[in-house]
């Protein structure tokens, strides 16, 4: 079939194989160039199959020879219907990792879950033994606890009063102001259950468990902070309450893996074009400004040029990993230098639809936004028929 994108506000309702193939192509081709890291050798990565995720699975197989497994909540494929992006980018991977010698096993569903949780621990127990790298990347907006099988689903709202700001509608360029109630209670529990620290604490407890972490393990969450007139909206909002719990757990987890000398660290990420960042209201706007200003200082970055600086400046130096007072790592930091945050607030002031198209990035933006579906990836013929059932070959459920 033709595959072409089906837009329905900040989400696409198609993907395309070929195109997530290519863009899977593009970051192990970006991971070799950099050459070997002294890193780990057998991971688990849960939410393994997008963004953040894929870029440490692909960072971990393809810099440091490291035999993988993905944990993720993808759509198959079927016939006359697309996959989610998150499938195809994993069948991609899976085969190049195949062709290059490389263990890769993948798990799709509810990683949540006690299921999947026990799944993923027998296929750990069954080929790898132990892991030395857990990384923690799931952006689920709802989660089913698994001991009380309550649904929490999470919001993004600021806490205490309403905010106001622009905001950009990247498919039309128009900036218009809006404006956003506080969260309840409620609200605010509910978003901590589903992106706070809780299941990542469940995870590591159960993998401690059944001994399957190796001596000196690392384990890593995500997390972002961003700049001052994103605050209300996020990180002083539902969000950001959630991240804090996230941020805490790292030295509670820490506290745990003392006894096999194991190390765990939330690790704040770079403002980024993902699913997650384009259905909050304000960051597109941000981002479009922050990526001409960093495109222009000759230090843009997207997921898989992070994460391989993740690895190989902080992880895996052989070295003290270098924190800040809140015990975090900080690959954000070329994005909150000062310089850079001063010419994103002044532009902010000057935005307007008449004046974002000389101030901002928005065509960035949105292309960034396709390829996280497989469009406008160059190399890629869209006008060819395109076989959308894809399988993975290591899919071990």
């Amino acid at each position: 079939m033709i595959i072409e994108p089906r837009m329905r506000g900040f989400i696409c309702l198609t993907a395309h194989p070929d195109g997530c193939a290519q863009n899977v192509k593009n970051q192990i081709e970006y991971v070799k160039s950099k050459g070997a890291i002294n890193g780990p050798k057998k991971v688990l990565v849960i939410g393994a199959s997008t963004g953040f995720g894929l870029a440490s699975r692909i960072t971990a197989a393809f810099g440091s020879d490291a035999s993988t497994i993905g944990v993720f909540f993808e759509k198959a494929p079927s016939a006359g219907k697309t996959a989610s992006p998150g499938w195809y980018n994993t069948a991609a991977f899976e085969k190049e990792a195949h062709a290059a010698g490389l263990y890769a096993k993948s798990i799709n569903g509810d990683a949540f879950s006690k299921e999947i949780k026990q799944i993923t621990l027998d296929l750990i127990k069954a080929d790898l033994g132990q892991v030395d790298l857990v990384i923690y990347s799931l952006a689920s907006p709802v989660r089913k606890h698994p001991d009380t099988e309550v649904l929490h689903r999470s919001t993004l709202k600021p806490i205490g009063g309403t905010y106001t700001n622009k905001t950009v509608d990247f498919h039309t360029g128009n900036v218009t102001d809006i404006s956003i109630e506080p969260a309840t209670d409620e609200d605010i529990e509910n978003t901590v259950a589903v992106m706070g620290g809780e299941d990542w604490t469940m995870w590591i407890d159960a993998l401690k468990a059944e001994n399957l972490l190796a001596e000196g393990a690392t384990t890593v969450a995500y997390s972002y902070i961003g700049p001052a007139l994103t605050e209300p909206v996020y990180r002083k909002g539902t969000i950001g309450r959630a991240k804090d719990d996230l941020e805490a757990t790292a030295f509670k987890i820490g506290d745990k893996l003392k006894d096999i000398n194991g190390r765990a660290f939330v690790s704040v990420n770079k403002a980024l074009v993902t699913q997650a960042s384009s259905a909050i209201p304000v960051i597109p706007l941000y981002i479009s400004l922050l990526y001409k200003i960093m495109k222009e200082e000759g230090i843009h970055e997207g997921t898989i040029e992070q994460i391989q600086r993740l690895y190989a400046d902080r992880l895996y130096t052989g070295g003290e990993i270098p924190v800040d007072e809140k015990g975090r790592i900080r690959i954000d930091d070329w994005e909150m230098r000062e310089d850079v945050q001063a010419k994103v607030a002044k532009l902010w002031e000057e935005a307007t639809t008449e004046t974002l198209p000389a101030i901002g990035d928005l065509p960035g933006y949105r292309a960034d936004f396709l390829s996280l579906f497989g469009f406008e990836v160059d190399q890629v013929d869209y006008q060819k028929d395109t076989n959308e059932v894809v399988e993975i070959e290591g899919l071990a459920n």
